[in-house]
């Protein structure tokens, strides 16, 4: 059978708007919002929210057994307030896994209790090569050598609190979304643009008048860069899960910007063999661009399951993105191909 239509435009659109949306690890309320409004306008979709902040839309299949799922997740990372420094500027604790000098001379914006927002910047400690000469390039980035100057006139810890920060504060860094020739380049793609391409594989199959063959689940995690996030909100009926998140790019990577990718092993270990071959065939039969992959420092919210006792079936799909972790960079190409494979899984 011939694939729905996707309507990439729109897609792009929502992605974009996604990007926009602040949502680090434990700060996603808002962008689990866009995606529940997204998803209510398709008929017979049923939407829950489990205990701990993801959602679970529930799409009604020709058949009801077994129950399909895809996840991906709609955190990123981020930072939360660690202390107020006596000079009114900010150490931060890391929420996920990067790399202080990735994300240093970044943009950032902090949400304080009172639901202010604040702007500032994330900066070495001796940041001026004036002041410290060679000292900024020797420095080493970590936890003691990072602050946010805030935009704002303060120069104590006092004036700092006065302006409404506090301990525990969220901090966002800035996403810089850009589209231009066919490129989308951002921070946190990861893993928003898999939750973009889940969204639109089932509106298109909505648009078509079509059903998914069995009722199927879209659980969108929100705790996945901090190790656990679909470790809970599988509904029990579900046999197998595809984990729909990012292919790293990179050297000695198969995995391109251009396609999607299958991966078979990662920090885990291998996934369900049998699953895997499946979406290989699909791909092919369906002329899907895809690459095969594994990634040794890498790990997916299909595996938090399996670690929590999830007894099913799961593989891995995703678009090429560069510079995971960083400033990174996909092409439409790649998330169409990733839509076009969750739209084969599902109507297959």
């Amino acid at each position: 059978m011939n694939l729905p239509e996707i309507d990439l435009q729109g897609m792009i659109r929502f992605l974009t708007q996604l990007l926009e949306t602040p949502s680090p690890t434990g700060f996603t309320d808002r962008a689990i919002s866009l995606c529940e409004e997204t998803l209510a306008t398709l008929p017979g979709v049923q939407l829950a929210r489990t205990r701990k902040g993801a959602l679970v839309a529930t799409l009604p299949g020709e058949t009801d057994s077994p129950w399909r799922g895809l996840t991906a997740h709609v955190d990123t990372l981020g930072a939360m307030v660690k202390e107020i420094k006596s000079n009114g500027r900010l150490k931060l604790s890391k929420l996920g896994g990067y790399a202080w000098n990735t994300v240093e001379g970044e943009g950032v914006s902090v949400f304080t209790q009172a639901e202010a927002v604040l702007r500032g910047s994330l900066l070495l400690t001796k940041a001026s090569t004036h002041v410290h000469g060679g000292d900024v390039g020797k420095t080493e980035r970590n936890d003691d050598t990072m602050e946010v100057r805030l935009d704002a006139r303060t120069t104590s810890s006092e004036e700092t609190r006065t302006l409404g920060v506090s301990i525990g504060d969220f901090v966002v860094f800035d996403p810089r979304v850009e589209v231009t020739n066919g490129f989308i380049r951002s921070r946190h793609l990861d893993d928003k643009a898999c939750v973009a391409c889940m969204i639109y594989a089932a509106k298109a199959i909505s648009a078509a008048g079509l059903q998914p063959k069995v009722t199927t689940v879209l659980h969108v995690s929100n705790y996945e860069e901090v190790g656990h996030g679909a470790a809970a909100g599988i509904p029990p009926q579900v046999s197998e899960l595809i984990s729909v998140d990012m292919a790293a790019v990179g050297d000695g990577q198969a995995s391109d910007e251009f396609h999607a990718t299958l991966c078979v092993k990662d920090s885990g270990g291998p996934y369900h063999h049998g699953l895997s071959q499946r979406l290989r065939q699909l791909a092919e039969t369906h002329n899907i661009p895809h690459k095969v992959d594994i990634y040794p420092y890498y790990g997916s919210d299909g595996e938090a399951y399996w670690r929590a006792g999830g007894d099913v079936a799961v593989a891995l799909i995703g678009p090429g993105v560069d510079a995971s972790h960083n400033y990174e960079r996909t092409h439409t190409e790649a998330l169409e191909a990733t839509t076009r494979w969750c739209l084969a899984y599902l109507l297959n």
